[in-house]
């Protein structure tokens, strides 16, 4: 087969969907469909993709959705006339942190699939449990706090494994559902990440974890590249940590290596030829990192469900603030994120508290944006007044770790204060304060890592060089105005428009690396020989301005100033609700 014929694939399994996308070896999209699982899937009951218990904050999925989205996405592709015979590589990208727990019997039934059944008819029971975690479950707090206290602080715990304790992490998931389910874990033969469980279904075994993916998990040194014994006698219950090992496996260490051919079942179902290469899949983050030839100093601003900005490096500087995760192909490289639940939904909340819109006039998204953009900066009447800085967390936050509410403030550059109602006109002045907090809290959490550009005769303050906005808050104008407003961009804001599928594209780019690689050649070389920047990428709004970046120092200190705030009443609730609980028992 010619380059010329050869078609890659790519996949993006998260929480709401999942993606399929085809392209050719130039780059080029041959095809994509979509299986959407709240308006597809059947039998599940979800909602946005998950399944919620309120009482314990768990947010988790059915995994045999997810295998009746496969074989959905791939007669879809067929169903548009993709010759699967062509496809020479398949990669793909999961949700990150969500953990799979397959039974001794699942591991047979994978590799025994008979094509005329169903994936979902033939391993709804390959598994010991039969949910995963989602990446939004909050339900690990005791968990988390002991992972931080393993290595002595969250500090310790970052600089080893790239962050501190997360409740959506797998090791603190791990732990308490060992504690939790003791039999399904007892009954447990291998745990995967979603990005190497659905490169499972493909190879027909289970596939190891990737090197990249393997950094959300609270367990991976990076290091020594290898798992944290402390960390793992933590999580397996015992110093004899040969059990969790051997039900974690090894992490795959190079991202264009092949993990095998193809299952048997995917050649007699659907046509694919033998000897496709099966890469390993990663994160969802990693593999949008991987949508552009992404260069130093530029960062990506994902604005879907979740809002995460991500970066390359060759840096190591761990925080507990920060992400850091090895970069999924490129050795020597890391790679760093920020990730929030809060994104969309909390701007969709706010636009849904505007008024309707007038019959023949715009939208409510127009109106938001209006609001948004004719508002002053942090919603000061005159440079001098009082910034209105507010933190809008519909779901228990991350960063920072403050639970559910809407928390409003004035700041004057001393100790914030909470606002009356009277003191902010609501919705509008929430329109701007929204999109104000979350890039604010970017650039507050950004600021130790990025530099300023490589030549700067004008002095340019420390920020990234070019910023993409992906996902669907990318198409917001209102958004891409106060991006370059204040995380600067000294080349402008950009628009990288794959349409949508900048995830499952990076998967795709990920396979063409793997089998047409020259030896030692880099993702980034052959990715960006064949990577055409015009058809991909627009600017879209103004970067770095002098005056009101400089004037957003204050609203990143108000903001820092508010976290604070909102931090130590939260402690003092607890504490408080503490002694209650004593008196009363």
């Amino acid at each position: 087969m010619t380059h010329e014929s050869s078609l890659y694939l790519g996949f993006d399994l998260s929480t709401q969907q999942l993606k399929g996308i085809a392209i050719t070896s130039k780059l080029m999209v041959a095809c994509e469909a979509v299986f959407d699982f709240d308006a597809d899937a059947t039998g599940f009951g979800i909602k946005k993709g998950v399944l919620t218990n309120e009482a314990e904050r768990e947010v988790y999925a059915p995994v045999t959705m997810w295998l009746q989205a496969i074989d959905a996405v791939l007669q879809r592709l067929q169903d548009k006339g993709i010759d699967f015979s062509r496809v020479r590589g398949i990669s793909g990208a999961g949700q990150q942190h969500g953990s799979i727990y397959w039974s001794q019997h699942g591991e047979h039934a994978l590799r025994n699939l008979r094509q005329g059944k169903s994936l979902e008819a033939q391993l709804h029971h390959a598994f010991s449990y039969p949910y995963s975690p989602n990446w939004m479950d909050s339900s690990t707090e005791i968990e988390m706090g002991k992972f931080d206290r393993q290595l002595g602080d969250e500090t310790q715990l970052a600089i080893r494994t790239g962050s501190k304790a997360h409740h959506r992490f797998t090791g603190p998931q791990i732990l308490r559902f060992r504690s939790k389910h003791p039999n399904e874990y007892a009954n447990t033969s291998r745990i995967s990440l979603v990005s190497s469980f659905l490169a499972s279904i493909f190879l027909g075994k289970i596939a190891p974890i990737d090197i990249a993916d393997a950094c959300g998990m609270n367990l991976f040194d990076i290091k020594t590249g290898s798992y944290n014994q402390e960390l793992m006698t933590l999580a397996a219950g015992s110093s004899d940590t040969s059990d969790l090992e051997s039900k974690l496996g090894h992490a795959a260490a190079d991202g264009g290596g092949s993990l095998g051919d193809i299952s048997q079942y995917f050649v007699l179902r659907y046509g694919f030829n033998p000897s496709c290469t099966i890469a390993p899949f990663t994160g969802d983050n990693p593999s949008t990192i991987l949508s552009l030839p992404l260069r130093p100093l530029d960062a990506i601003v994902s604005l879907g469900t979740s809002t995460t900005f991500l970066m390359s490096t060759p840096h190591y500087k761990p925080d507990p603030a920060v992400h850091f995760m090895n970069h999924p192909t490129t050795p020597g490289l890391y790679m760093f994120m920020l990730c929030y639940k809060n994104g969309g939904l909390a701007r969709e909340q706010i636009r849904d508290a505007l008024p309707p819109a007038p019959p023949g006039s715009s939208d409510r998204w127009s109106l938001f944006n209006h609001h948004a953009t004719h508002t002053r900066p942090l919603g000061a009447s005159i440079e001098s007044s009082p910034a209105k800085i507010a933190l809008y967390f519909p779901r228990p936050e991350i960063v920072p770790n403050v639970h559910t509410g809407i928390y409003r403030y004035t700041y004057t550059g001393q100790q914030p204060t909470v606002s009356s109602p009277s003191t902010w006109k609501l919705p509008e002045d929430d329109c701007r304060a929204i999109i104000e907090s979350q890039l604010l809290s970017l650039r507050l959490r950004s600021r130790g890592i990025v530099a300023p550009p490589s030549e700067n005769p004008r002095n340019v303050p420390a920020q990234p060089r070019r910023i993409y906005l992906v996902g669907g808050g990318s198409q917001n104008t209102a958004i891409a105005k106060l991006a370059g407003e204040i995380l600067g961009g000294v080349e402008g804001v950009y628009r990288l428009d794959v349409g949508g599928n900048a995830c499952a594209l990076g998967s795709a780019y990920k396979a063409v690396w793997a089998v047409e690689r020259k030896p030692g050649e880099k993702f980034e070389d052959l990715i960006g020989s064949r990577w055409r920047e015009e058809d991909f990428i627009e600017k879209i709004a103004d970067g770095y301005q002098e005056e009101i970046y400089r004037y957003y120092e204050k609203g990143v200190d108000g903001l820092e100033a508010v976290e604070r705030d909102v931090l130590k009443q939260q402690t003092q609730d607890v504490s408080k609700a503490g002694t209650t609980g004593a008196g009363q028992v």
